[in-house]
């Protein structure tokens, strides 16, 4: 814009001098013209105007100023300025860019995340001297650092931790870290999501050997449990048997089996005639007969 400014100048100044040596009132309107519109295009080189969410950083002749708020700002015409959003980026470690990780037992492991960050306008300048542009701040800071603590965390756990039972403390622990490493750069991580990981191939097939391990030695120890289970129930039948058996051995004495047939004698003599004889031979038992019955 300020070359602009330049050309118009020294074209009015041009159109000026041939109008008046001429004297011809047309160049001397053009002269006019081109002096306001240089005039115009020179003030306009001096006003930049920072769009909301975003953070300019000054360079003038080499030296890099104070960060531009959003907004009007007046600055040199020879002054460059660099934009940079406040808005959060997202970083997406997937695709071509997923991170192979080995855990602590040496298991390959394939992880998808997504690191949400901002550059902080107060350390704009800063960010402009390690990187120079939005685009070179994720590529040379945030990209590496993030890819160097997901492999540093996962390979302080167990791969069953890393793609099951451990997925959301792993999921803080690399947010936190990034956090901390990236917040003194001036760059601020809002959210790190841990979206997907991956066993390869061979991990897999680990993991399936030992699933089946699992349930092989699960149907085993029940299996156990039942018998053992039955066996018990089993001796706790046969001990209920074996002590009625003894209560009812030691009841049958012979009083008691004598006075069993006394009563069955009494019973059968109230409705049939009848005759006793000793019961099984002996006089200690005797034996009730029918006598109304024919041989």
């Amino acid at each position: 814009m300020f070359v602009l400014c330049i050309l118009l100048v020294i074209a009015a100044a041009v159109l000026f001098f041939v109008g008046r040596s001429n004297e011809r009132r047309g160049f001397k309107l053009g002269s006019l013209g081109a002096l306001l519109a240089g005039l115009f295009a020179g003030i306009a080189s001096c006003v930049h105007v920072i769009s909301a969410y975003e953070v300019g950083v000054p360079v003038t002749f080499g030296k890099v100023g104070t960060p531009m708020t959003p907004g009007m700002n007046i600055t040199s015409p020879f002054t460059n300025i660099t934009t940079f959003s406040t808005r959060p980026v997202d970083l997406n470690l997937s695709d071509k860019d997923v991170v192979e990780v080995r855990s602590s037992q040496g298991g390959v492991m394939y992880v998808e995340l997504t690191v949400k960050w901002a550059v902080t306008p107060a350390r704009a300048v800063e960010l402009y001297r390690l990187a120079g542009s939005e685009d070179a701040i994720q590529q040379r800071l945030v990209y590496p650092d993030s890819r160097e603590i997901i492999r540093n965390v996962f390979a302080r756990h167990t791969s069953e931790q890393g793609y099951s039972s451990a997925r959301e403390k792993i999921n803080t622990e690399i947010g936190d870290l990034i956090k901390e490493r990236l917040a003194p750069r001036g760059i601020a991580v809002t959210t790190v999501n841990l979206r997907n990981v991956k066993p390869s191939d061979r991990l897999q097939d680990q993991i399936d050997r030992k699933i089946q391990q699992q349930q092989a030695t699960e149907r085993a120890t029940e299996a156990a449990r039942t018998a053992k289970a039955e066996a018990e129930r089993r001796r706790i039948e046969a001990e209920g048997i074996a002590k009625a058996n003894k209560i009812l051995n030691d009841s049958l004495s012979d009083k008691v089996l004598a006075n069993q047939c006394i009563d069955a004698f009494k019973e059968a003599s109230a409705k049939h005639p009848v005759y006793a004889v000793p019961c099984g031979g002996g006089s200690a038992n005797p034996l009730i007969v029918d006598g109304t019955s024919k041989n």
